[in-house]
């Protein structure tokens, strides 16, 4: 049951996030017929019952089928990898930050980065289909974003020193939380 439920929980949220990606006439389409804050407002509802979804899914399934055994010194690369996911996954929303101006999508990249750091160190098929998912999706998503920068000729805006640095401040100040505590509390297992 619990494959099932998680496998539910990613088509919905990843599919649902993936609409850019494979039909963004249809969505601006859509967002014009029915308006910007009801797209968004069920856009928000199957991503919340996708989470949900995936949550319950992944806690029943964790670990009981394995597919790999991870080394253990790979958890020491997930916990560097992770250094900058953080304040990549803020910088999409802080205004004018290096970050930004230089990766231009960087809460995808800090998905991309997040989903691979994990991969690395947990070997379950829940962890497979989990991690992999969001891994494919976020390859798939930066590719696309990419790819409409370049069509529209976006311009990111240059950096300030104090964009960047809320960012990354914040973002490791977050890391640091999950890392010492956080992690354990919210999922179950102490990364350290």
């Amino acid at each position: 049951m619990g494959l099932a439920l998680l496998i539910l929980g990613l088509l919905a949220f990843l599919g649902v996030h993936s609409i850019r990606i494979f039909a963004d006439g249809w969505r601006t389409a859509a967002v014009a017929r029915i308006g910007e804050k009801p797209w968004k407002g069920l856009f928000a509802l199957v991503s919340l019952g996708g989470l949900v979804l995936i949550v319950w899914g992944y806690a029943i399934e964790r670990g009981e089928i394995p597919v790999w055994n991870p080394p253990a010194f790979m958890r020491y690369a997930t916990l560097a990898l992770m250094i900058p996911v953080f304040p990549m996954f803020i910088a999409a929303r802080v205004p004018g930050n290096a970050l930004k101006a230089k990766l231009h999508h960087p809460q995808v990249l800090s998905v991309k980065l997040w989903a691979f750091a994990h991969l690395l160190s947990n070997g379950s098929l829940a962890d497979v289909l989990l991690f992999g998912g969001f891994l494919a999706w976020a390859v798939l998503a930066f590719s696309s974003a990419r790819q409409r920068d370049r069509a529209a000729g976006t311009v990111y805006p240059a950096a300030t020193t104090r964009g960047t640095v809320v960012c990354v401040v914040v973002g490791l100040a977050i890391y640091l939380a999950f890392v010492f505590g956080l992690h354990r509390w919210l999922f179950g297992v102490a990364p350290i």
